[in-house]
């Protein structure tokens, strides 16, 4: 694969979860996206506290299903905002909007609210590997996901697969992890696997292709796993 630009590089980096620049404040309708399915995965209701990592599409949907009693911590990392400054924007003008969002912009990695119900990143936690996030020390991050979480809490991930046995080989260049890898992260940092769903798989994707591949972007293999901190 040929070596990418730099402001293309910037531009992809954080995952096709961040086009969020036109997004509206209501709740998700795209039903690409499976939001009722994805909120319903997770388990949320009325009065929980969900922390969703580099906040995008799902955001307003979170809000809603948390309703006014519960809370929505939107944490777009400083290393996103500096890529993405739109990001934060938007996220806050949503926070304007919904007074159960609160919005975060600290370094990946910094503690995160305590007593949460559910943790959620979408799309990005491959990122966490990539250069543009630092890289990140992942094992660190999960386990102040995990400090930070309620006992049974969950920690819920949905990325784009990439091909089995790859690890994070292609968490640069593709912008896809290899599923079992983020179990075994998971199962390192304390969590059970609680639940896995294939409502977002594809099996027509070859795990080849970069995400952003017009033949392939919206509609790749995805994963969606839901690991859970004992009592």
């Amino acid at each position: 694969m040929r070596k990418l630009g730099l402001s293309v590089t910037l531009a992809i980096s954080i995952g096709a979860a961040m086009s969020v620049f036109s997004q509206s404040t209501a709740p998700a309708d795209d039903p690409a996206w499976k939001a009722p399915e994805v909120i319903k995965f997770i388990g949320l209701k009325k009065g929980d506290k969900v922390a969703e990592i580099v906040a995008g599409r799902l955001t307003a949907s979170l809000a809603q299903a948390v309703g006014p009693s519960g809370k929505v911590y939107a944490v777009e990392t400083a290393e996103v905002v500096k890529a993405h400054p739109d990001a934060l924007e938007h996220m806050k003008a949503l926070a304007s909007e919904s007074p159960n969002v609160i919005v975060s912009d600290d370094p990946v990695g910094s503690p995160l609210p305590s007593g949460l119900d559910a943790v959620f990143i979408r799309q990005n936690y491959h990122d966490l590997y990539n250069k543009f996030m630092g890289p990140a020390d992942v094992p660190a991050f999960n386990k102040s996901v995990f400090a930070a979480l309620k006992p049974g809490g969950v920690y819920v991930v949905l990325d784009h697969a990439a091909s089995a046995g790859s690890g994070v080989d292609a968490t640069q260049t593709l912008h896809r992890i290899d599923p079992a890898r983020v179990k075994s992260d998971m199962l390192a940092a304390g969590f059970k696997l609680d639940g896995e769903s294939s409502i977002l798989a594809n099996s027509a994707d070859d795990h080849t292709k970069v995400v952003f591949d017009p033949s392939i972007r919206g509609h790749t293999d995805q994963f969606l796993f839901r690991f859970k901190k004992p009592k």
